[in-house]
This record gives C-alpha cells, sequence and structure tokens, in this order.
C-alpha cells in the first residue's frame, strides 16, 4: 500500500510553516514563509490575515509537491493566539487607525487593552477565576473592547466576524464556522457545558456581542482535531493543490500544538516514573521565547495564577492548566547580548571556529563547563549567586503583569502539586530544548527526567496529528499522539544537587516573600 501522509500547518509569530508527516510521525519534508508585521505606534503590532492565508497555501504545495495528492489524508492548522477581524461578506476590517483594510489582525503580542484589561480584571467577574484572576491584554475580550472604544466606525461597527486565528484558518480551509475549544477556553472566557457567559460582556460593556446568539464570536464548538465541515472546499483545495474534501481538523493555539507532539508520546522501554502512569503524570513544556508548561487531568484542579482548568482545550476529554513564563529565550538573549563583554563574546566564538562559525551559547555553554573542574558541576558555579531576573511581569503562579520576570519551573510545578497534579516526567520541546545546558539544568532543578522529541519539530507535529484524528485514520487524539510523538532522548537529573535546588529555592521564596512586602508597601503609599 502506498505510504498516507498528513500536513501539518504552524503560523508562528514571524513565519508559517508546514511539515509533511508520515502515519508513524516521521517527517517527510518542510517549507517555511516568512510573514509581515507592523508596528504603526508603541504596544500595536498588526498583520494581514490574506497574506498569511496565502503564505499557508505556498508552503502546503510545497511539501506536497512530492506526492500524490490521494496520499495526503488530513491536514491540522496551529497558529498564535492573535485577533482576525473581518466584515459580514468576510473581507479584512482594518485594525489600525490609517485605516488599512489588509491589516485586520491584532497580534497576540499587541498590549494596546493593558487599560482595557485591567478594567476587566478590577470587575472579578467569575470567568476569571480560570485565567488566575487577572485578564491579560493578550486575551480577546481586552482586545474587542479596545476596538469599540477606539475604532467603533471604521472597525468595530463594520465587523461581523472576530477570529481566533487557528480558528480562521480552519474556517479559510472548510468554510465551517465551528470554532475550536482550545482557542475559546484558553483566549475568550467560553465555558462548557454553559458556553458564553453573557453576564461577563454585559459587565465590561460589549453586550452587542450577545447578538444571534454569540455569532460574531462563535456559537458553536468542537475538541480540536474533530473534522470540520466537508474537509477542503473547491477553492482551498485548488489554493493548495489537493483534493477537494481532504479532511481538516479543529485547529488550536501554537503552544498546544508543541504539548500534542510531545505528551502522548509510548515511553514503554524508556525506565520513566511515567511509564504504566496516566498521561495526567506528564507536563509538557513548550519552551522559546516564553514558556508555556501545559498539564491535564481527570477532574477539573483549580491553581491560583494558572490559567484553567479547561475542559478539552488540548486533549479531548482531559482538563488542561497552562502556567507558564513570560520571558525566558528572549530573556537569554537579553542578559547575553546586553552584557558588556558581548562584542568579546562575539570576537572568541569567531576564533574558536574561524571558517564556519559556532552558536554563540554553544560556546558559552562550553566555556562553563571548563569553568567546572572534576569535582563540581556546571549548577554549582552558581551556589552564591541568586539572580531574581524580573524582566518582562510574571504569566504563572502569580499572574501579575507588573512584576518584571519568571521565577522559574520549580515554582510553577509546586503551585501545580498543591493543588492536586501529580508531575512525575517533565515533555520539553522548543528552541530552548535543543540547548543541552537549558535541558539539563530542568531536570536537575526539579528532580525530574526530562524527555526530548525524536522530531524536534514538535509543534508541526502536533498540528499533524489534528488531521491525522480528523482524517479517521486514527480514532482519537489520544491515540493518534501515541503513534505520532515518539521519544528521541531523556535526560536524567543529577540527584547528587538535589540539596543544592532545595536550598536554592528557599532563598528564593524568601527573596519573593520580601519582594511581595515591598510591594504592598509601596502600594499603600
Amino acid at each position: 500500500m502506498a505510504e498516507v501522509y498528513y500536513v501539518g500547518v504552524d503560523v508562528g509569530t514571524a513565519s508559517v510553516r508546514a511539515a509533511l508527516v508520515t502515519r508513524a510521525g516521521l517527517i517527510k519534508s518542510t517549507a517555511v514563509e516568512p510573514i509581515s508585521i507592523w508596528e504603526p505606534q508603541s504596544d500595536h503590532y498588526v498583520q494581514s490575515s490574506t497574506e498569511i492565508w496565502e503564505k499557508c497555501c505556498t508552503v502546503v504545495k510545497r511539501v506536497t509537491q512530492s506526492v500524490e495528492r490521494s496520499q495526503v489524508r488530513g491536514i491540522g492548522f496551529d497558529a498564535t493566539c492573535s485577533l482576525v477581524v473581518l466584515d459580514q461578506n468576510f473581507q479584512p476590517v482594518p485594525v489600525c487607525q490609517d485605516g488599512d483594510r489588509q491589516r485586520n489582525v491584532v497580534m497576540w503580542m499587541d498590549h494596546r487593552a493593558e487599560e482595557q484589561a485591567a478594567r476587566i480584571t478590577s470587575t472579578g467577574h467569575r470567568v476569571l477565576s480560570r485565567v488566575g484572576g487577572v485578564m491579560s491584554p493578550e486575551m480577546q475580550p481586552p482586545k474587542l473592547l479596545w476596538l469599540k472604544e477606539n475604532l467603533r466606525e471604521s472597525c468595530w461597527n463594520k465587523a461581523g466576524h472576530f477570529f481566533d486565528l487557528p480558528d480562521f484558518l480552519s474556517w479559510k480551509a472548510t468554510g465551517s464556522l465551528t470554532r475550536s475549544l482550545c482557542t475559546l477556553l484558553c483566549k475568550w472566557t467560553y465555558c462548557p457545558p454553559e458556553g458564553w457567559d453573557a453576564g461577563f460582556w454585559t459587565s465590561i460593556g460589549m453586550e452587542d456581542i450577545l447578538e444571534n446568539n454569540f455569532s460574531k464570536i462563535g456559537s458553536t464548538t468542537c475538541s480540536p482535531g474533530i473534522p470540520l465541515g466537508d474537509g477542503l472546499t473547491q477553492e482551498a483545495a485548488a489554493d493548495f493543490g489537493l483534493e477537494p474534501g481532504t479532511a481538516v481538523g479543529a485547529s488550536v493555539i501554537d503552544a498546544h500544538a508543541g504539548g500534542l507532539g510531545v505528551i502522548g508520546a509510548d515511553v514503554k522501554g524508556f525506565h520513566l516514573p511515567c511509564e504504566d502512569q496516566p498521561i495526567t503524570s506528564r507536563m509538557a513544556m513548550i519552551c522559546g521565547t516564553s514558556t508555556c508548561h501545559m498539564a491535564i487531568s481527570e477532574q477539573p484542579l483549580f491553581v491560583p495564577g494558572v490559567w484553567g482548568p479547561c475542559l478539552s482545550a488540548m486533549v479531548p476529554g482531559m482538563w488542561l492548566n497552562e502556567g507558564g513564563q513570560s520571558a525566558t529565550g528572549r530573556l537569554i538573549e537579553h542578559m547575553v547580548k546586553g552584557h558588556a563583554a558581548y562584542t568579546q563574546l562575539q570576537e572568541e566564538a569567531r576564533q574558536r571556529v574561524p571558517f564556519t562559525g559556532v552558536n554563540i551559547y554553544s560556546y558559552l555553554n562550553s566555556h562553563l563547563s571548563s569553568m567546572a573542574n572534576t569535582s563540581t558541576t556546571v549548577d554549582l558555579l552558581a551556589s552564591g549567586l541568586h539572580v531574581w531576573p524580573d524582566f518582562h511581569g510574571n504569566r504563572s503562579p502569580l499572574a501579575d503583569p507588573t512584576l518584571k520576570g519568571m521565577l522559574g519551573t520549580l515554582h510553577i510545578l509546586d503551585a501545580m502539586k498543591e493543588a492536586g497534579h501529580d508531575i512525575r516526567t517533565l515533555f520539553l520541546c522548543g528552541g530552548l530544548s535543543k540547548n543541552a545546558l537549558f535541558v539539563q539544568i530542568h531536570a536537575n532543578a526539579t528532580g525530574l527526567p526530562v524527555v526530548l522529541p525524536d522530531q524536534m519539530e514538535a509543534v508541526l507535529i502536533g498540528a499533524a496529528i489534528l488531521g491525522a484524528c480528523a482524517s479517521q485514520d486514527y480514532s482519537t487524539i489520544q491515540e493518534a499522539m501515541k503513534g505520532m510523538a515518539k521519544v528521541g532522548k531523556v535526560v536524567q537529573p543529577d540527584y547528587k544537587l538535589q540539596s543544592f535546588y532545595e536550598r536554592k529555592y528557599k532563598v528564593f521564596l524568601r527573596l519573593f516573600a520580601h519582594q511581595r512586602e515591598y510591594q504592598a508597601l509601596m502600594n499603600q503609599r
């Protein structure tokens, strides 16, 4: 029999990627195209849904050009949680003061709605309990409120449809207006089985969203990976160079696709503590510019400062808690490039390998290893140093955007453990998972083994899993994850360092307590 394939499409912040993936989870080909980002004013970041779709078509055509159309059984999309605005005729509506209709996407990292987010938080509405008690300016309600208050004539009154970007892609492919539970639960305050909370939207001055059974933001929902409509429409099939009717799975946010691409891997034979345990004993960490910590449970668990619990937001039938660190890869880059010795570092790295060059982080890791003698480890080089790197607010477990920085995976794990999670193994993917020192220190600090995926592009695997499930070649997301997500490498913790990290963590908690006391004192003034 001819091999069958699935296409995973990932729309990131600055590029669109696609992969052609086998039923066994092996990537046969990939393609990437850049997408534009405009910053019309400070904290305003916008894109074009027309350009994004065109780039999706380009990459899909490229990865499938070497196989027969009939061999492609399904497609899945993931994307950043950006906001797409269309009119009643599904044409772009401008989200900027300049009125450019092609700039109709408010990006996930757009912080124009900070004041609106603070106002929504001050209502103390019950929907906030599932987002850590604090409404982030990166979620959709404050962005919608900003558009209503600031672009009423040019945008709000003309808007007929508001999509999360992943849902826009699946609609464009199938014509189905069904929204994914992943997007609506995580970024829009939707909560099954009740659905939309009319009182919430009315309380923040957006009662017009209630019209026609919430049709502007979605009145029909389904779990990730459920087949949408009748598959690819004639128009979309022509755009992709594929067969009409090719299955399309309900989409997910990009970080959640990374979770799907690693958390369900078959671990038999790797002697991990999560072997023969339910999938709830695993945490997926998607490590890049920021980090998302994905933990699932069979029953809803409320973790202070952590988003969720959200039913079927990632794995259908399971509750998701999502922690995070607002700055990880970006913070490391800031610390390295902002250091006074950065120019010297570049020169030394260049001299080390003058013709091929060397990654500066690989050079730094090597330099740290040389600093640590045979009687110690790299970790112990920082035994007398305690850094509180608060640079970009705290996503979890404090949910405080006014703090400056990240508090660490161990702090998030502790909060989840106290709420009832039993995490025994970490599953990492994303750009930072390629940094061996970063991975090893996470294992050492948490005392947990770290699993790295066989296919490093785990987000694309996760998107392809959606297509595989939609094709019904796999009966469930869980079955598709087990068949397509593979273990590549296991990094064990150095248990001799356990007491060292316990001491470091106690110091960290004392610093944290002092900072909160100081903050409370300053607020009183």
